[in-house]
């Protein structure tokens, strides 16, 4: 049985996003960078909300070949472009031909978020991983599916944005803590209860 890992990262006061959708507002420094590539190195699957697969499909296929960034971010978008993609959306369009992603992204719309994602746990593979997509994750937490919960925790307070949870979560059991040298972060890795 495979795992839905959910990875994102966090204020220490528990905010997803600073104000006004304010994304750079949380430290995304080397440490995050790196267990990002850690998690989706150990997965063959991402699932991405509506939102979140728009802003990524328009950044990370480019990383790969850009020679200022990180070799980490260049590595993670080209493990990126190589794996398969589900998103949940109702909205959402498939990538042009051209696009890295075209042959390997698959649009499911909500209504059938559950089933299909039941049916991919219930396959051979590698981990089924999250990035960003709050309000999907949310969802998953409360229908039983979500199996482990990453949270890389910014020791930085923003006092005020988007919170990260949208309910009240049960049966979290942490199985890891880690630091990271050079950073302030931390990660926290729970198990969720069923």
């Amino acid at each position: 049985m495979r795992k839905i890992i959910v990875t994102n990262i966090m204020s220490i006061d528990g905010y997803y996003e600073g104000p006004g959708g304010n994304v750079m507002a949380l430290p995304m420094d080397a440490a995050f960078d790196g267990y990002n590539l850690e998690r989706i190195s150990s997965a063959d699957t991402v699932v991405l909300g509506g939102n979140s697969y728009a802003l990524f499909q328009s950044f990370w296929p480019h990383v790969a070949t850009d020679a200022s960034a990180s070799a980490t971010n260049q590595d993670f978008a080209k493990r990126y472009n190589a794996i398969d993609k589900v998103v949940i959306s109702d909205h959402a369009e498939l990538p042009s031909a051209d696009h890295p992603w075209a042959t390997n992204t698959r649009i499911v719309p909500r209504a059938e978020a559950d089933a299909t994602l039941e049916a991919l746990k219930s396959e051979t593979g590698g981990d089924i991983v999250i990035f960003a997509s709050r309000v999907l994750w949310n969802a998953l937490i409360s229908t039983g599916l979500v199996d482990e919960l990453h949270l890389m925790v910014g020791a930085t307070p923003l006092t005020d944005g988007t919170p990260l949870f949208t309910t009240r979560v049960e049966g979290l059991h942490p199985v890891e803590t880690r630091t990271f040298p050079g950073s302030a972060n931390t990660l926290i890795r729970y198990q969720l209860a069923h």
